[in-house]
């Protein structure tokens, strides 16, 4: 049989009208419609590759467009020869010489290279019939290694200490792995704390969540200073004093506001505080953990891994929260889940996205697997809405993701949901219109 060549790419932009609800909703994004640029890689074996960046509405199309001429990289090429030099591959799709300019390795260009290298991997996983955590989890050190761009971070992080360390991490995989298949691995729910919620309807999910199993929530804040306390004060009732509470002020507050909001919302106890300035803002970072004494965690919006690399080397962040898309998909991600090992940095991925807690389940599990190799302070954070268009949805046992069983990276979704939502032209919105 001919080798799997990569034939064709399909781009979609796909859109949900989730800000009719308030879903996703925080302090600064108030009306979001989950969205994503969608890439459907076809093959001469009839084999497809699917793969996604996350968006929230307007802009998609832009993504889109930089989706298409990025594509060019993987058509016409064989898997194999992409997969024996994977980093090289990666460096082609973010390193074009003009495209570049664009960037470099930030912004809609890195948003839409993670959604073709997060479909190359789809089809990686569906070639070898294996779940990606599992594709990954077996791969020789070298071969992982092998995989990733080294650029930038070599100060931190050289090739040689990447394979010593997942060497390293390989005994005892085996019973990690029953583990997981016993009791699943830790999640929190971010759909009770909603910004746009009300109080009855935040009352009324944690009471549920609760009767789920959930121990860990996560509350939307940077709303006005008192209405947060008093916000704050009410979940942490309805939880009870035993359950983790973190907070999420997605960038909403200069570092002066968010060391005085941090401290004035550590009264209810706080595993962490969670963007509380600028992503970019590295110092700052350091400076409201340092003068706060609350654990800080941020990362969805980390534009790559020498943003990372700043935040741990600068003690800015007790959690990384890499994001499968923000990031130039899963190499990038693999480089920042070793980083995060090496100096012991607990890694929760964000998942407040669609098709976000679909893949980020599988870079939980490798880290597990073959990074950390431990699941102390972890979870990968979970939100409630929209698995039911995607083919291999997560599955969710008291407040655990169950571990993925099927080909691929969990990223196909239904043809009819592609009909339905696809922007401007699906139903979904020919309708609201």
């Amino acid at each position: 049989m001919s080798e799997l060549t990569i034939t064709g790419a399909r781009v979609i932009d796909l859109r949900f009208p989730t800000s009719r609800e308030a879903i996703g909703s925080d302090a600064v994004n108030k009306d979001p419609d989950y969205s994503a640029a969608y890439c459907i890689l076809e093959t001469n074996q009839g084999l497809r590759g699917y793969g996604l960046t996350f968006t929230l509405g307007r802009g998609t199309d832009l993504c889109v467009l930089a989706l298409q001429y990025l594509s060019h990289f993987a058509v016409g090429w064989t898997l194999e020869s992409i997969t024996s030099d994977f980093a090289g591959f990666c460096r082609q799709v973010t390193g074009d010489t003009q495209y570049r300019w664009l960037g470099p390795e930030k912004g809609v260009v890195h948003l839409a290279a993670a959604a073709l290298i997060n479909a190359v991997w789809d089809l990686y996983a569906r070639a070898e019939q294996k779940p990606l955590w599992r594709l990954l989890a077996e791969m020789p050190a070298e071969q992982i290694a092998g995989a990733i761009d080294f650029s930038y971070i070599t100060d931190v992080l050289r090739p040689e200490e990447a394979v010593e360390l997942l060497r390293d991490r390989e005994r005892g995989m085996a019973e990690r792995v029953r583990q997981l298949e016993r009791d699943g691995y830790p999640a929190y729910t971010t759909s009770v704390g909603w910004f746009g919620y009300s109080d009855e309807r935040i009352a009324q999910l944690a009471h549920e969540a609760l009767a789920e199993g959930w121990t860990h929530f996560k509350l939307k804040v940077g709303g006005e200073s008192g209405e947060d306390l008093r916000r704050a004060r009410m979940v942490r009732e309805k939880i009870g004093p035993d359950a983790k509470l973190m907070m999420d002020a997605n960038q909403k507050w200069d570092v002066d506001e968010a060391i005085r909001r941090t401290r004035q919302l550590a009264e209810v106890g706080l595993w962490w505080m969670e963007e509380p300035t600028s992503p970019d803002d590295i110092l700052g970072h350091a400076r409201i953990r340092r003068e706060t004494g609350v654990r800080i965690a941020t990362g969805e919006h980390c534009q790559n891994r020498v943003i990372f690399k700043q935040l741990m080397q600068a003690g800015a962040i007790d959690v990384a929260q890499i994001d499968s898309c923000r990031l130039a998909g899963v190499n990038e991600n693999l480089a920042v889940i070793l980083m995060a090992a090496k100096f012991g940095i607990p890694v929760c991925p964000h998942a407040g996205g669609v098709g976000l807690c679909e893949m980020v389940q599988h870079l939980s599990v490798f880290d597990f697997l073959r990074a950390s190799a431990t699941l102390e302070d972890r979870v990968t954070e979970f939100v409630d809405h929209l698995h039911e268009h995607f083919v291999d949805p997560v599955r969710m046992r008291r407040g655990r993701y169950l571990l993925p069983d099927q080909p691929g990276y969990s990223t196909e979704i239904k043809p009819e949901t592609l009909a339905m939502y696809s922007f401007p032209d699906g139903p979904a919105w020919r309708d609201k219109q």
